[in-house]
């Protein structure tokens, strides 16, 4: 059995070297995250149709396919920034130096841990975030890891993304309330605050279109920004299983990260002052590095990719220091061949080929399109106590595509899941005071937001220890 799985060819994978036992453990985790994306659709997305369904913009058999699409066209267009933002969770580089079932421990303990929390709050119709889970998952699978292995956490990076999960509902609740008062005390048009009553209480033309194009832009931007999650994790699989294809972007040959090398390299002509020349020369030895490594021909050897790829990473962080000392002075020219050798450098390492991203895409669109309707009810019935006007639901979702499209803009991730209900509830808040609030609802939400994260992590570290064991 394990001679003839040891070779297989795969579409878009090409020859797979993989043991009987971790080519079954593959397909598994392929299956998983295809899972995670899923769920993903069904639980998050059904916030961008909450308020078209429940303004009678759209109806459900028109909303849920129109959401689906543009969550699509979102993660096959978003870039790959907030999914790299993810991969930088785990201690990915000492991941790829040991054997691959150690990879696969560590990715079948993220996925799982994400998948049974996503399901159970779900199940309760609870609006929880994804991203809370899957980040908690990478934080208490890594530590887990850490406990074993050399490396830890990025705790740098979990901190930049833990603050953005915390502020943006709290700017998803402020902005809504004030855009929601800019409407009753500046606009007054009485037709935006009317709560439909009866199936064929429709909004007017302009309103239904605005609802809907709120509705699109919620979509597009969850899926750039939460989709890519789904890619971060599906290349968290890759490089842990397959590291010599997939560690590097093998469409860039050595030849034009030499070019890219030298490009950078020009810069070390510069005169710095006393402060900067150290700046220069850590940049100096990790290019050295780099180079000889090519030149000896080892940049692409399985036992040695992951190396060269911290040698990569090496050249784009020292560059940077180099770019951003005010120590260096650069011309324009050296200044402008820095910034690109550098963007050059860093989509060797950072990048998503072509069939991840489909993949991911059309698992988070089939997702949207079932199971939405626990989320929709929650979310179109339950926050407020009072029936969704007009003006509520699409201030919420205004809001809600500015903060997401901004975090993907940095390569944040956040929570749609909670950016949408806290925009609501500024929107309720601004309509009738806190009163107007259903205190169950929201204690259920905030529940499900505190304890997201410590139960994620605690998950995903239990099952990463229990199937060590059998490693």
């Amino acid at each position: 059995m394990q001679v003839l799985f040891n070779f297989i060819t795969l579409p878009f994978l090409g020859e797979v070297n993989l043991t009987g036992g971790l080519l079954i453990l593959f397909f598994l985790c392929l299956f998983a995250v295809v899972c995670f994306e899923f769920v993903n659709g069904f639980h998050d997305t059904a916030n961008a149709v909450a308020t078209v369904i429940y303004t009678k913009a759209l109806k459900p058999m028109v909303a849920v396919p129109w959401s689906g699409f543009w969550n699509f066209m979102g993660v096959f267009t978003g870039g790959v920034a907030v999914a790299m933002g993810i991969l930088k969770l785990v201690p990915l580089n000492e991941m790829m130096a040991l054997p691959v079932k150690v990879g696969a421990v560590l990715v079948l303990a993220v996925l799982l841990a994400s998948i049974i929390w996503n399901l159970g709050t779900w199940w309760l119709g609870i609006p929880c975030s994804s991203s809370h889970t899957l980040i908690g998952a990478m934080i208490g699978a890594g530590l887990g890891f850490t406990i074993f292995y050399k490396g830890s956490v990025n705790w740098d990076k979990a901190g930049e993304i833990g603050l953005s999960l915390i502020i943006s509902p709290l700017i998803g609740f402020g902005l809504a309330m004030l855009l929601m008062l800019f409407l009753r005390h500046v606009v007054k048009s009485p037709i935006l605050f009317h709560a439909p009553t009866g199936e064929n209480d429709r909004p007017p033309l302009l309103i239904r279109l605005l609802l809907i194009t709120t509705c699109t832009l919620v979509s597009y931007f969850h899926g750039s920004n939460d989709g890519q999650k789904g890619v971060g994790l599906l290349m968290l699989i890759l490089i842990a299983f397959l590291p010599a294809k997939f560690a590097l972007d093998q469409r860039v040959d050595d030849s034009k990260i030499l070019v890219s090398l030298n490009s950078i390299e020009s810069t070390l002509k510069a005169d710095p002052t006393t402060a900067g020349q150290e700046t220069i020369s850590h940049l100096g030895t990790s290019i050295a590095a780099a180079k000889a490594t090519i030149a000896a021909g080892q940049s692409r050897d399985p036992k040695n990719v992951f190396q060269f790829r911290k040698q990569v990473q090496a050249v784009v962080k020292n560059a940077r220091a180099v770019e951003a000392d005010k120590g260096i002075t650069l011309t324009n020219d050296a200044r402008a061949a820095l910034s690109k050798g550098i963007r050059e450098m860093n989509s060797t390492t950072d990048y998503a080929p072509i069939w991840v991203i489909a993949m991911i895409s059309i698992s988070l669109g089939i997702g949207t399109m079932i199971g939405w309707k626990k989320i929709v009810t929650t979310i179109g019935e339950k926050i407020g106590k009072e029936h969704l006007n007009y003006a509520q639901g699409a201030t919420a979702e205004i809001v809600a595509a500015g903060t997401i499209g901004m975090s993907t803009w940095f390569g944040l991730p956040v929570s749609t899941t909670h950016v949408l209900s806290s925009g609501i509830a500024g929107a309720m808040v601004a309509s009738n005071g806190t009163k107007n609030l259903n205190k169950n609802t929201l204690r259920a939400i905030a529940m499900a937001w505190i304890l997201t994260l410590p139960v994620s992590i605690a998950l995903a570290f239990i099952l990463f220890m229990l199937f060590h064991l059998f490693v």
